[in-house]
């Protein structure tokens, strides 16, 4: 007998009583098993670990929304906390519309974000492009600085950020608020990854067929690249969004506020109602869930591929 007829995975055909072969059927050695199925109390861990994660990251989510729709007589710090309002209304959402222009400032948010997708897209690939495919000098200078960014927290270049958007007079505009995120570094990394991750044979061979780097980026490098820009576009999005102390710093006319700043108005006039100021939480995080939703496919098969399409 030989080696190879002693391993796990090798078939076996018999005969049957018309002496035509049996389907093929694996056998497995003595004391053989599937180490990749959990036991039972790895299994129950692991859902316990999991529930344990959601209601830590979940819970706080449903206790807003909750809030946000119980009426003045509800008590919202009763323990434990109950989650269904006894009386649902929108009385609440209908406050925060009385108190400040929601769809003005939303608005103002949808044109930040959109400008900072656009633009973190564009500049991410050309950057994350020369960065993973080209050779230059400095290069490795360059990717020094890039991560030498990422270390430094951005309340630390706020006051120069300030200064530079005063000096250009974007100040209470919403250039000054779109500009120093137009292009941010974790983004051109993350595209430089995914352009390393092509095959240089593919982009010589495009070079020695006459192809222009233009040419390069629309026809190899993008098609290869376009799970990793739907994530650059999701974060880039989703950080312009949420943005709150920067738009505060620049803008000074209520009239060029961004959702997150309209919302302090809430905290001010409403300090003694958390349900109003739960209200215009939920509001201002309905966009982000919705495009969240709509792009997680994209969003996952982003962070997952790596390969060259065929």
């Amino acid at each position: 007998m030989t080696a190879t007829q002693t391993e796990a995975h090798v078939t076996q055909r018999t005969e049957d009583g018309t002496g035509r072969p049996r389907r093929d059927r694996p056998y497995r050695t003595r004391g053989s098993a599937d180490i990749m199925k959990p036991s039972l109390g790895g299994l129950i861990g692991k859902y316990a670990l999991l529930l344990g994660v959601l209601a830590i990251m979940v819970f706080p989510f449903l206790w807003q929304m909750s809030t946000s729709f119980k009426g003045a007589t509800e008590n919202i710090y009763d323990f434990p906390p109950s989650l269904l309002p006894q009386a649902p209304t929108l009385d609440n959402y209908a406050e925060v519309f009385r108190t400040i222009p929601v769809l003005d400032y939303a608005w103002h948010s949808l044109l930040v974000g959109v400008g900072t997708v656009l633009t973190n897209v564009v500049f991410a690939t050309i950057g994350g492009y020369a960065l993973g495919t080209m050779k230059f000098r400095g290069k490795w200078i360059v990717l020094a600085i890039f991560f030498s960014t990422l270390l430094l927290p951005g309340e630390v270049t706020l006051t120069s950020q300030y200064l530079t958007i005063k000096s250009l007079g974007l100040a209470n505009t919403l250039w000054g608020v779109f500009l120093p995120g137009a292009i941010a570094a974790i983004n051109v990394l993350l595209m430089m990854a995914a352009c390393r991750m092509i095959p240089p044979d593919t982009l010589d061979a495009a070079t020695i067929d006459g192809a222009n780097t233009m040419q390069r980026l629309r026809h190899i490098v993008w098609p290869n690249v376009r799970g990793m820009v739907s994530v650059v576009a999701l974060f880039a999005f989703i950080g312009a969004w949420d943005d709150f102390l920067w738009p505060l710093v620049v803008l000074s006319d209520p009239a060029n506020y961004t959702l997150t700043v309209g919302m302090q108005y809430l905290s001010s006039n409403f300090a003694a109602n958390p349900r109003v100021i739960a209200a215009g939480t939920m509001i201002a995080l309905v966009p982000i869930i919705v495009l969240f939703a709509v792009l997680q496919k994209q969003f996952f098969k982003g962070v997952e591929e790596g390969s060259v399409k065929g």
